[in-house]
């Protein structure tokens, strides 16, 4: 097996790690702090076993859902986003624009992510890294 070796909470360190990078402060399941003018927040969405042998899941696909809330130019940023998912191996499966929360301010915009991980049945993952064969 090729590809770097990550935790059974892959996706969700490298979406932490990856959206970081774009200064955007990020949390799972919800945001904990006083939330700035612009934050994000990742929900884990599903986890599909695509590939069997020997009766063991050998391919997992993760899914997991990026909420952008930004009172500023969330076009701008959901366009950083989705090329800074693509550029590191992520398939979008789906985005949509969901409400502007009059209450807060915020727009609302949401990512659906996912990324192939190899499964291994005693808990080594590694990422699936584009057109690589096996």
């Amino acid at each position: 097996m090729n590809g770097s070796s990550v935790e059974l909470n892959g996706i969700l360190a490298e979406l932490n790690a990856i959206i970081s990078t774009l200064n955007i402060p990020v949390e799972t399941g919800v945001f904990s702090d006083i939330p700035p003018d612009e934050y994000a927040v990742l929900t884990p969405m599903t986890d599909q076993f695509e590939l069997f042998g020997d009766n063991l899941p050998r391919m997992v696909v993760s899914e997991v859902r990026i909420s952008l809330f930004s009172k500023n130019n969330y076009i701008e940023r959901k366009n950083q986003i989705s090329k800074t998912l693509f550029s590191a191996g992520f398939t979008i499966t789906g985005s949509q624009y969901i409400s502007h929360e009059d209450n807060t301010g915020y727009h609302h915009y949401a990512i659906d992510a996912a990324k192939d991980y190899i499964w291994d049945i005693w808990n080594i993952v590694e990422t699936v890294k584009p057109n690589e064969t096996s």
